[in-house]
């Protein structure tokens, strides 16, 4: 388990991270999500032991991570700015991190590159991006670690490459018992991956759940009417996106879908139909509900 607890990162009169609260179960593809300057990188480096927080606790399995050595050989941080030894090829990277990591495994290592179109004795230096970021994950899951941080972990891949990480880290987990935390502005990636979703807001966790309590928790109804209602006479939803055309009304609400749809039903639709909401959506709709402008975040 980790766990962060009231952490505070400060640069120079900056705080990346402002008293953070966070809890990542084991066994668990968490994906952290978040416009940029919100702590995400900051975060994984605190977990991976990297950075010292200027306060709070940052421990797995409770212990403190920061210069603990036997606790950072069951860890592994790829960065999104990916680094390899000068001249160094996968074969010799793989030696490295053999002498630092007790539990590397060249079965694994020789098994992934045969997954891999990648020449393992090539310098990774001559490799396209998307090659780096591929290399990058075979040392990563060679090293077996039992916490698995992942910086825009997709970054430059294609499709096909795409799917087979996320076949193997969906693998990886249900294997090894291991702890998975990747940080992505590509949510729909996280979608098809993750099981639990922290979203990163101003150096705090604006929502920490799982994914299904996090859509369930939006809902979405297209509904027709002979006389359609007015925004003000569905007061009683917690609405946030409603448009009107004639008759017909699409709005987005939050609640239980059930007692949205029960309480629509009591205006005699002509019919009402619930759509599913994306977690693109559902990030979309919580950010713009602490008036954040959406226009300023990447994906």
């Amino acid at each position: 388990m980790i766990q962060m607890t009231d952490v505070v990162k400060v640069f120079g009169e900056y705080a990346a991270l402002n008293h953070l609260e966070c809890t990542i179960e084991r066994e668990t593809i968490y994906g952290l999500v978040g416009p940029n300057g919100s702590g995400k990188s900051t975060m994984l480096r605190l977990i991976a032991g990297i950075y010292r927080a200027e306060y709070g606790t940052v421990c797995i399995d409770d212990e403190p991570v920061f210069e603990n050595v036997a606790l950072k050989n069951r860890i592994f941080y790829l960065s999104d700015e990916l680094y390899f030894l000068p001249q160094a090829s996968m074969n010799s990277m793989a030696k490295f991190f053999a002498g630092y990591y007790d539990h590397f495994s060249y079965e694994v290592y020789h098994s992934l590159c045969e997954i891999f179109p990648l020449d393992p004795n090539k310098k990774i230096s001559a490799f396209s991006k998307g090659m780096q970021r591929q290399a990058g994950l075979i040392l990563a899951l060679s090293c077996q670690p039992n916490v698995l941080l992942l910086d825009e972990a997709f970054d430059g891949l294609d499709p096909v490459v795409r799917n087979a990480v996320r076949r193997l880290l969906v693998n990886y987990v249900a294997e090894y018992n291991a702890t998975v935390v990747i940080s992505s502005h590509n949510l729909r990636e996280l979608e098809d991956l993750c099981d639990h979703i922290g979203l990163l807001y101003k150096g705090k966790l604006l929502l920490d759940k799982d994914l299904d309590t996090l859509k369930l928790g939006l809902c979405r109804f297209h509904c027709g009417f002979k006389k359609a209602p007015s925004r003000e006479e569905l007061s009683k939803l917690d609405l946030l996106k409603f448009s009107c055309s004639g008759n017909l009304i699409t709005l987005t609400a939050r609640g239980n879908r059930d007692e949205i749809e029960e309480y629509l039903e009591s205006f005699s639709p002509m019919f009402l139909e619930a759509l599913p909401l994306t977690l693109e959506e559902v990030f979309i709709q919580e950010m713009e509900g602490v008036g954040y402008d959406f226009n300023h975040v990447e994906f």
